[in-house]
């Protein structure tokens, strides 16, 4: 079961370029779980990018694949997301609102092994409705890659 007929406003694809910006931090010797489906356009991306990438169409709460999660998930789901994958241990970079840092389940979760990668420019979506019209849709509020036990080189990493 994939979230796109779940809520229509957790259908935003993150455009390819968003992704291609973080690649020098992606590992390329572990395989990447993409587990929120949508058109399915996160594997050719990563593929193109050289990541070895499991992406298919199925429910997250019930698989367990891969090494690490990449994704952008559904912002409704996005605690009972992170709940999982802190369960699970997996080391992740997801792209949330950066309002998350205040959240005091994020805080009491993540205290010890978060980082963060904060684009210069916000990141841009598109909606899984409109992805013919080539329009992006850029949130009124910041977005950031937030990392779990990725081992970057800094703690906080402006790009």
């Amino acid at each position: 079961m994939s979230f796109t007929n779940d809520k229509i406003s957790d259908n935003y694809i993150t455009n390819k370029d968003e992704w291609f910006r973080i690649k020098e931090y992606i590992p390329k010797d572990k395989v990447i779980w993409c587990p929120f489906y949508c058109d399915g356009s996160m594997k050719e991306y990563f593929k193109e990018m050289g990541f070895d990438i499991i992406h298919e169409d199925e429910d997250f709460f019930k698989n367990n694949k891969g090494e690490i999660v990449i994704d952008n998930p559904p912002f409704s789901k996005k605690k009972e997301v992170l709940l999982r994958l802190k369960e699970l241990d997996k080391p992740f970079i997801l792209i949330c609102p950066s309002m998350m840092l205040s959240y005091k389940y994020f805080q009491e979760l993540f205290k010890d092994h978060i980082q963060i990668i904060i684009p210069q420019r916000r990141i841009r979506f598109t909606h899984l409705t409109y992805k013919n019209f080539k329009n992006s849709y850029t949130p009124p509020y910041a977005s950031f890659y937030f990392c779990y036990k990725m081992n970057l080189p800094k703690d906080m990493i402006f790009i």
